[in-house]
């Protein structure tokens, strides 16, 4: 991993603990010594950190190197652990919100690994619309109870729920039949069949006693940018 890609990632960590109210600009300045202009151009793209800047950061907002990357990555690289010798993959669950908005996942966003047949990963097919190449491909979210209970029985409550962030488009994967999504909402997720009308999209669930719900896209987005991914996948824990 470059460089320049730890920096994207620190500053997604460092966004979503603002957001998240955790912490702000200011505070960060200070705990750093930076000036707040420094930093508010770093979390706007505008300028870089030096390795001694970094470092700062990493420090007093205890992080580490290893939480900026990839576990895929370190997994695959990590000498300590033998290579893979089974016929599965490692895919990361995680919260909706961040399979909505974090191209890369980091591991302090990972809540657990789950294993799932390589073979099977290997023949879904993607459906990509926009830029999405440098996004992880699966992630798995859990079903809350509203949203596992709205698409019952094809979802309960609790399933883990495999996600295909490489198809982000409206185009059926199968010939005649309704695809699941995970749609990004309120900086988060939800999972519904999704239609098109004008601006907006229209949200179905699959349970009748739930309503169908509408939700404007905002001027200059379009359909896929509110696809997180196609729903590939359901299991739960026995």
């Amino acid at each position: 991993m470059k460089f320049r890609a730890l920096q994207e990632n620190l500053r997604q960590a460092l966004r979503q603990r603002i957001e998240e109210g955790e912490l702000t600009g200011l505070r960060l300045a200070q705990e750093t010594g930076f000036k707040q202009a420094h930093i508010s151009n770093f979390l706007n793209r505008k300028r870089g950190l030096s390795v001694e800047g970094m470092d700062k950061v990493l420090r007093v907002q205890r992080l580490s190197v290893l939480d900026l990357i990839d576990p895929g990555e370190i997994n695959k690289r990590a000498s300590i652990a033998p290579p893979s010798q089974d016929d599965f993959d490692n895919v990361l669950l995680v919260d909706g919100a961040v399979a909505a908005c974090q191209p890369v996942i980091m591991s302090l966003r990972v809540k657990e690994i789950m294993k799932l047949k390589r073979s099977f990963l290997r023949k879904l097919r993607p459906e990509m619309e926009g830029d999405r190449e440098h996004w992880q491909r699966f992630v798995v979210v859990r079903a809350g109870g509203r949203e596992g209970m709205s698409m019952y029985p094809r979802l309960f409550p609790g399933a883990a729920i495999l996600l295909d962030r490489h198809y982000n488009s409206l185009k059926p994967y199968r010939k005649g039949e309704s695809n699941m999504y995970a749609v990004a909402r309120e900086g988060t997720c939800t999972v519904k069949y999704v239609e098109v009308a004008g601006n907006q999209l229209i949200l179905r669930p699959h349970n009748p006693a739930y309503p169908v719900e509408v939700m404007a896209m905002e001027a200059g987005k379009r359909v896929r940018d509110y696809l997180i991914g196609r729903v590939c996948y359901v299991g739960t824990e026995t």
